[in-house]
């Protein structure tokens, strides 16, 4: 007989796995609320770097057009669907509903920026190498092709870059320095610079860090420098479907998310792809 019976104690409240479950970017581009359709267009209007002008010799001022874009994105439905059987939501840990629910609509999210992310490698304008490494000076090209480019630098700016740049970043002096910035990053509990989860605002720049970008771990890592009107995405968010629901025939639980959605590069001049070598902070 034995002189001890121990228990085994089961924590009901489930803890969330490591993992992205909200979308870090749809607020970093230019958005459309698609109510239907299957195409979302974008139009991009400008003088075409027109020039002033003074009267021709007949007296008249000469006349132009303006220059109007037309991009459209392709809309595309997007699910996620989860099913359990009623035995196994009976007879597992903590609360599989709501664990199926809450990675259902992870998973969405993440689909989001994976359009967009998608949509700005298609960018042109590119800098770097596999064998540069992540630099104050590499941000600064980015930040001259952009201004080059008349791409007026107005607080609509994001630097969206692999964990490893940051990192760098934050060891460069004209990063946390009270010489060169009105708030240093760590002056108190949390970063001061911090304005949403995962951001900074630095230069007049959103920094998002994002955790599932291009070539992370490598010496090919891809982080992109962008003005919000350069990539148009289109979602029917009133549309957005995220449902519960048992099915009784088969006895089974089930959480489905779908969305329709699609991006597009409205100005290829409005994207900087910066590649650098992350790969000793792997």
């Amino acid at each position: 007989m034995a002189a001890t019976a121990f228990q085994t104690q089961y924590r009901q409240e489930f803890i969330a796995g490591f993992e992205q479950r909200q979308s870090l970017l749809r607020d970093t581009v230019t958005t459309e609320a698609v109510i239907k359709g299957n195409t979302a267009t974008f139009l991009v209007a400008s003088s075409g770097g027109a020039s002033a002008v003074t009267r021709g010799v007949n007296g008249l001022i000469p006349a132009r057009d303006d220059s109007l874009t037309q991009t459209s994105a392709t809309l595309r439905e997007w699910h996620d669907l989860v099913r359990k059987t009623n035995f196994n939501v009976f007879a597992s840990q903590g609360n599989q509903r709501a664990i199926m629910q809450d990675t259902t609509m992870g998973v969405v999210n993440r689909k989001i920026d994976d359009d967009i992310v998608d949509t700005l490698a298609t960018g042109t304008v590119a800098i770097g190498s596999s064998s540069t490494l992540p630099s104050v000076s590499l941000f600064m090209n980015g930040l001259v092709k952009l201004q080059n480019a008349s791409v007026p630098w107005d607080s609509n700016i994001t630097f969206l870059c692999q964990p490893a740049f940051l990192a760098y970043l934050m060891q460069a002096e004209e990063f946390t320095s009270a010489e060169f910035v009105n708030l240093r990053p760590f002056a108190g509990q949390e970063p001061n610079w911090r304005d949403k989860p995962q951001a900074y605002r630095w230069m007049n720049t959103l920094i998002v860090a994002h955790p599932n970008l291009p070539g992370k771990g490598t010496s090919s890592e891809y982080s992109y420098l962008y003005h919000r009107s350069a990539i148009g995405h289109a979602a029917d968010v009133g549309g957005m479907e995220n449902v519960v629901g048992y099915d009784e025939e088969q006895g089974y639980s089930y959480a489905r998310c779908s969305m329709t959605m699609g991006a597009a590069l409205l100005q290829n001049a409005g994207v900087v792809v910066i590649t650098a070598d992350g790969s000793a902070y792997a």
